[in-house]
């Protein structure tokens, strides 16, 4: 049997992001991946001759700026591009909302539509920003424990009470207020205009069962805020070479302080004596110890794929089954011939509306109303629809004048009430062309290949639990103390050594490398304490 400090299983973002963190520590380190890519859901694949594909995560904007110094990224190969404008959004009657980076000129948008929403749009932003000043610093700490009093657990709570009294004291009611809102609700006390609601509402609906009127959404809004934003827009970018060269970069990090990386190399079991993690078998039969493991994907997986129940304590075993995943979400990349010449706009070539998000849901109603069909076991016959054509900043993604299209369909339920995916694939992808087809009616004769994806393909394909790219619902009850259950938000399991470092930890989800980093740290912590 091999000896290692470190076994990680799984190598997505989060888990090449501990590896390196750990090697960097002196520990021996040891990533295995089923797959024969690294990345998990932030790949690059060519699924077309000639057209690279980000076949799952589209956009870049939450990475951690420490990670991304502290392993020297940007020397490992990661450059992220930003779009300007950020956001698009067309309406059936040829009018359109365009976003840009410069604040003037969202305001001059915003004035077309609502001289009230220009003037709503400078506070609002000022106010998203002390929101976010209180709420950001807590996603690089471990939540503190609930049940027990520790100095460790006091400190952190009163650097979280010294930020939130540097609000003012309308400030600090409006937070304690917005945070379990919907993002509906919270929209219509600022803006009137339709389009502009909906446009924000897609942030706060994003990857989750939820509607833009269910409580909780504006934490979810305020969650994507918090990486490039400007404003209540996200400024989101692509990663140059397709989202793939994102954890190619943090592996080669990992590499360089001495990390072993394997594809191809499924996991089967954790190896556990006397309630403590030694190694993992493989799939193959092999079997490889460690001090300590380590995993990447979420706790369904964790505790019912790789453990034996006989190790757990019925009361968490339960907690884990009930925790909610409920994927919503299909993606749909397309090769195109020709860009899609969106109604309103003259030319074939590439304009500022290819350029950032291209958002399709026009107004709140519209949002609900895709959600009512996912409340009731079908995927949403009019549904919201996140695109992104990458091509038009990173030409390198296809051949010289076609393009690459990566869809976002929402809401597409993991359960269906009537028939199976595997049956209703082509069904959702023909929807969902024909849906950008009303917007722009050359959409459908220019797609050269389309490849769906729908929630069970992202469960069987990528390990994704019912699809969820979160790796658990983002909603009030699974988050910071309670994320991924009560009781056991510190990165650590009742294993003896086995630890979580997945998206399905807090802070959840997105491509933002935290918890990777903050299982690193508590792992070394207790490697000092415990001298494992």
């Amino acid at each position: 049997m091999s000896k290692y400090d470190v076994i990680i299983i799984g190598a997505g973002h989060n888990g090449l992001v501990a590896a390196a963190y750990l090697a960097r520590a002196g520990k021996k380190i040891l990533v295995l991946e089923r797959r024969p890519v690294v990345g998990g859901a932030a790949i690059t694949e060519e699924i077309y001759p000639g057209f690279k594909f980000s076949t799952c995560a589209h956009l870049c904007g939450l990475l951690e700026p420490q990670i991304v110094r502290e392993l020297d990224l940007p020397g490992h190969g990661l450059e992220i591009l930003s779009p300007d404008p950020l956001l698009f959004a067309p309406m059936l009657d040829r009018n359109h909302l365009l976003i840009w980076r410069e604040p003037k000129k969202i305001i001059e948008q915003l004035t077309r539509f609502s001289k009230a929403d220009a003037e709503s749009y400078p506070a609002f932003a000022a106010l998203l920003e002390r929101l976010i000043f209180l709420l950001r610093p807590l996603w690089t700490e471990t939540p503190p424990t609930v049940t027990e009093t520790r100095a460790e657990d006091l400190l952190k709570a009163l650097g979280v009470a010294w930020r939130f009294r540097q609000l003012r004291e309308k400030e600090r009611r409006e937070v304690l207020r917005i945070v379990p809102m919907s993002i509906a609700d919270f929209l219509s006390e600022w803006f009137e205009t339709d389009v502009l609601k909906a446009a924000l509402a897609a942030t706060g609906i994003l990857g989750t069962s939820l509607g833009p009127r269910s409580p909780g959404t504006s934490y979810v809004f305020l969650h994507y805020l918090m990486g490039e934003s400007h404003g209540p827009f996200r400024a989101w970018g692509f990663v140059r070479g397709g989202t793939g060269n994102l954890p190619q970069a943090i592996a080669g990090a990992a590499r360089r302080y001495g990390a072993e990386i394997r594809i191809n190399a499924e996991v089967a079991r954790v190896l556990i004596e006397n309630d403590t993690a030694k190694g993992v078998v493989l799939k193959s039969g092999e079997e490889i110890s460690a001090k300590v493991v380590v995993s990447n994907t979420d706790i369904r997986n964790t505790f019912f794929g790789l453990l034996d129940p006989i190790h757990l304590d019925p009361e968490f075993i339960l907690a884990v089954r009930r925790s909610k995943f409920r994927g919503a979400c299909a993606k749909i990349n397309l090769a195109l011939g020709e860009l899609p010449r969106f109604q309103g706009f003259s030319g074939n070539g590439a304009g500022p509306q290819h350029r950032g998000i291209i958002h399709i849901g026009p107004g709140i109603d519209y949002l609900e109303r895709a959600f009512d069909d996912a409340k009731y076991g079908s995927f949403s016959k009019q549904p919201l629809l996140e695109i992104v054509i990458p091509t038009v900043v990173d030409p390198t993604l296809a051949p010289p004048g076609k393009h690459v299209m990566s869809v976002l369909m929402q809401y597409a339920p993991y359960h269906l009430k009537e028939g199976h995916w595997k049956e209703k694939r082509e069904e959702l992808g023909d929807l969902v062309v024909e849906t950008i087809n009303q917007y722009a009616p050359n959409f459908k004769s220019s797609i050269l290949h389309r490849q769906v994806l729908t929630p069970l393909d992202l469960e069987e394909i990528y390990g994704l639990t019912e699809g969820n790219y979160h790796h658990g619902e983002l909603c009030l009850d699974q988050l910071f103390f309670m994320r991924p259950i009560p009781g056991w938000a510190r990165y650590r399991t009742p294993v003896q050594n086995l630890y979580l470092c997945g998206s399905g930890n807090h802070p959840g989800g997105g491509l933002t490398g935290i918890p990777g980093r903050n299982a690193a740290r508590e792992i070394l912590k207790d490697w000092r304490k415990r001298n494992i």
